[in-house]
């Protein structure tokens, strides 16, 4: 090598490093944003920039602007600057490098960081599919959706600076634009709350309002508590509900979930009381944002899983529809046990589902498909057969498929009285259209009692009449007795001679008797005839002959009456 190429290249080694920091090769700060990228409209946001100890100033560059968008001196140890943006708006939003000057030179520009403004579109709505309860190690899809026809959607986890997920919007048949985001698998090992956000393409660090933030609930397999209330389920507005939490596992933390609810299920610690450890959710007073299907959890609060759900309870609202049905029940209010029954209710307006509930039964209301029948909607309720434990009043609603847990008005109550149930029997039906069909049962009582009564009259009547004809006869004036009977039949041919010839006849001289003067044979009755008509008595025969003959003389002499 000759010398004037070696003094070349010592020449070339000893500037080459001073040309390099000089161009920029020092190394590249580090820039973030605190609390973070994303921001609200009108917060306040930190960006910091942090480079070598021998820097000496901070340059902040905005993507768009040919100069430093601002420069600040470092903080002591001196390796770091803050610019500090006090009112975000939406100049402040776009792309952020930063770089650090020193000595020796300027250092590489950093990597970028996208400032993002929040709050300058509608918030969109979301939800999980199929619930936001989720098993540990499970998976749930998160959707996103909109009327706004944002071109781009962001999912935003809890707790972490950056979107966690940014996907393209799609609007299916239903009108709405949504975007689709699979999470998963999920542990019970850190908290799973997110919120979205839409943009456009145009205009991609200017977002929409967050949406309300959804929390995964991961369950487990420890035993589920039990979801009760103590009214009925059919709830009118304006009265106050309570959903009780219980379980008999010594949970110190229970949710409250209601089915496709956008807000978060609500939280409350156990409450010091006897028996099952339990939380109270009030929600009244009712409107028409309570009724739903809900369920609940219990947990522990050195653990972050959650129990099996409880078994769902279902809150309906009276009141949303402004048709009333009516309800009637055929053969009628009033039937034995084991007979068929059955419920009508009718609604002259369209509704296509009816719902029967019994007052003050725990059991959810019964639900049949609406039938349109000689210009009604109709569901019969069948009770085939029916029992003395399904007496009580009843009432029934109507209801659309859509919203199933909003109700039309009541009907008016309705009494079905069972004989042999153990309560007393109730007033009847208030419904005057439950009392159509005829009372068979009735009517069948109050004749069998008429007819009671008079065959009780009948005998009275025969009883009466047996003793009046036992009065008019005394002890032994029965008819003759046999030995009496010959006798008889000869005063009668006697004294029917006497009439016809004038005379005694033969008879008069045969054993030396003589029909009587009084033409009265033995046995036969006495005729009296007084100045009121004529009697009729009976005398006993007396040895045969009627020895009342002299005595009638004597009655006759004193009280003028002729035998």
């Amino acid at each position: 090598m000759t010398p004037t190429l070696t003094t070349l290249l010592l020449l070339g080694l000893s500037v080459g490093p001073r040309t390099r920091a000089q161009a920029g090769t020092l190394p590249a700060p580090s820039l973030w944003a605190e609390p973070g990228s994303v921001v609200p409209w009108g917060s306040t946001v930190t960006i910091w920039c942090q480079g070598i100890l021998e820097a000496h100033e901070f340059h902040l560059d905005k993507d768009g602007h040919p100069v430093p968008w601002d420069r600040q001196k470092p903080l002591e140890p001196g390796n770091k600057a803050k610019f500090s943006i006090r009112y975000v708006t939406e100049q402040y939003a776009g792309r952020y490098h930063c770089s650090c000057q020193s000595p020796t030179g300027s250092s590489e520009g950093s990597d970028p960081l996208e400032l993002v403004v929040t709050g300058f579109h509608a918030k969109p709505t979301l939800s999980a599919l199929p619930n936001p309860m989720v098993t540990s190690g499970g998976k749930v899809t998160l959707q996103c959706t909109s009327w706004t026809g944002f071109h781009r959607f962001v999912l935003m986890r809890e707790g972490e600076p950056r979107p966690a997920w940014t996907l393209d919007s799609q609007r299916p048949t239903s009108g709405q634009f949504q975007a689709l985001f699979p999470v998963g698998p999920v542990t019970p090992s850190a908290r799973w709350t997110f919120r979205c956000h839409g943009y456009f393409n145009n205009t991609p660090q200017l977002w929409s309002y967050p949406s309300d933030p959804l929390e995964l609930l991961v369950s487990g397999v420890s035993r589920k508590p039990s979801l009760l209330t103590q009214q009925s389920p059919v709830v009118t507005p304006g009265q106050r509900l309570t959903l009780q939490c219980r379980s008999h596992v010594g949970y110190d933390r229970f949710a409250l979930y209601k089915e496709a609810a956008h807000d978060l299920p609500q939280h409350l610690s156990r409450q010091p009381q006897a028996g099952p450890s339990g939380a109270d959710f009030p929600l009244g007073p009712v409107n028409s944002s309570h009724g739903g299907r809900y369920t609940c959890y219990g947990g522990h609060n050195l653990s972050s899983e959650w129990s099996a759900p409880s078994d769902p309870l279902d809150i309906l609202v009276t009141g949303q529809l402004p048709s009333t049905p009516s309800l009637s029940v055929q053969p009628g209010p009033m039937v034995a046990s084991g007979e068929n029954v059955t419920l009508l209710c009718q609604s002259w307006s369209f509704v296509d589902t009816f719902l029967l509930s019994k007052e003050g039964a725990a059991d959810p209301p019964l639900r049949l498909r609406s039938k349109y029948r000689a210009g009604h909607y109709q569901a019969k309720f069948s009770m085939n057969p029916v029992t003395s434990a399904q007496g009580g009043t009843y009432r029934c609603y109507g209801s659309y498929s859509t919203s199933p847990h909003l109700l039309s008005h009541p009907s008016d109550p309705l009494e079905l009285q069972v004989s042999g149930s153990s309560g007393e029997p109730g007033p009847p039906a208030t419904d005057p259209s439950s009392t159509a069909g005829p009372n068979r049962y009735l009517y069948v009582l109050i004749g069998a009692a008429g007819a009671f009564v008079l065959l009780l009259c009948l005998l009275v009547v025969l009883l009466v009449r047996r003793r009046r004809q036992g009065k008019g006869r005394k002890p032994g004036a029965a008819d003759p007795e046999p030995q009496d009977r010959g006798l008889q039949d000869r005063c009668r041919r006697a004294r029917r001679t006497a009439r016809g010839g004038g005379g005694a006849g033969p008879a008069a001289g045969r054993g030396g008797w003589r029909p009587p003067r009084n033409d009265l044979c033995p046995g036969e009755p006495l005729k009296i005839k007084t100045q009121s008509g004529t009697g009729h008595f009976s005398f006993p025969p007396v040895g045969g002959i009627a020895r009342h003959r002299s005595r009638g003389r004597q009655a006759d002499g004193q009280s003028g009456c002729r035998m």
